[in-house]
C-alpha cells in the first residue's frame, strides 16, 4: 500500500539521493500534449528543505517543461527504484523557472554539480503532496554508468549555437506556448563554483578551462 508523507524527511532524502535518474511530468492548462521528461546526472537534483526541491535544467532539443510551468506551474517529479527494493516516489507541486542571470540562481548553484556545460536554468518546486507506491512491476536493472554525451555535446557548441536554440526550438513548446525568453542567457555566461579549488569561474562552452 502506498503512503502519503507530510514532509521530505531524512529517509526520503536518502532514497532520492540514491536514484540515478528522475522523471518530470507537466501539461498545458488547456488541450495540448502532456510531457514526461527523463533526467539523468545525480548531481542535478537537490532537496532544499522539507517541502522544496530543485533541479538543474540543461539545454535540450525542446523546452516543454519550461513552457508548461510558465503556463500553469503544475509539475510532478517521480523517482523509481530499479534495485531489489521496489519503490516509486512522487512529488507533486508547483514549479517555477530561475534564470541563471538572477540573484536567486547564485544562491542555489551550490546545491548542484558545476561540471555541466549546457546549464539553462534551475527549476524550483514547492511540494504540496508526497506519496509513494509499490513499484512491483518495475524491472530490476543495474546501472552501468552515467552518460557523458550531453555534456560533451554542449561543450562543442558555441554561443551562436545556443542563441539559435533559444530563438528556435527552445522558444516555444510543441503546442506554441512561450518557453525561453529572447534574452535568455547562454551557458558561457553562467557563473559557477570550481569543483576542485572552490574558486569561482566563468564557464566557457567549448573551452578546456571548463571545470569537469
Amino acid at each position: 500500500m502506498g503512503k502519503v508523507f507530510d514532509r521530505i524527511d531524512d529517509k526520503l532524502r536518502a532514497f532520492i539521493t540514491e536514484q540515478p535518474m528522475f522523471f518530470i511530468g507537466t501539461a498545458p492548462s488547456v488541450g495540448g500534449h502532456v510531457n514526461v521528461s527523463p533526467k539523468g546526472y545525480r548531481d542535478t537534483f537537490a532537496v532544499i528543505d522539507d517541502h522544496t526541491v530543485a533541479y538543474l535544467d540543461l539545454f535540450g532539443s525542446g523546452s516543454e517543461t519550461i513552457a508548461h510551468l510558465r503556463d500553469n506551474g503544475r509539475i510532478t517529479v517521480m523517482f523509481c527504484s530499479f534495485t531489489r527494493t521496489t519503490r516509486i516516489l512522487r512529488l507533486f507541486g508547483v514549479g517555477r523557472v530561475v534564470r541563471p542571470d538572477s540573484t536567486e540562481f547564485d544562491s542555489l548553484r551550490e546545491h548542484f554539480g558545476t561540471g555541466h556545460t549546457g546549464i539553462r536554468a534551475v527549476v524550483m518546486i514547492s511540494v504540496d503532496r508526497i506519496a509513494d507506491s509499490c513499484g512491483w512491476s518495475v524491472p530490476k536493472l543495474e546501472l552501468v554508468e552515467e552518460r557523458t554525451i550531453l555534456d560533451e555535446a554542449h561543450t562543442r557548441r558555441t554561443d551562436a549555437d545556443f542563441a539559435r536554440r533559444i530563438a528556435g526550438d527552445n522558444s516555444t513548446s510543441i503546442d506554441g506556448l512561450p518557453a525561453l525568453e529572447p534574452d535568455h542567457p547562454v551557458p558561457s555566461t553562467v557563473r559557477r563554483r570550481g569543483q576542485v579549488t572552490g574558486t569561482e569561474v566563468t564557464a566557457i562552452a567549448g573551452s578546456d578551462r571548463l571545470p569537469r
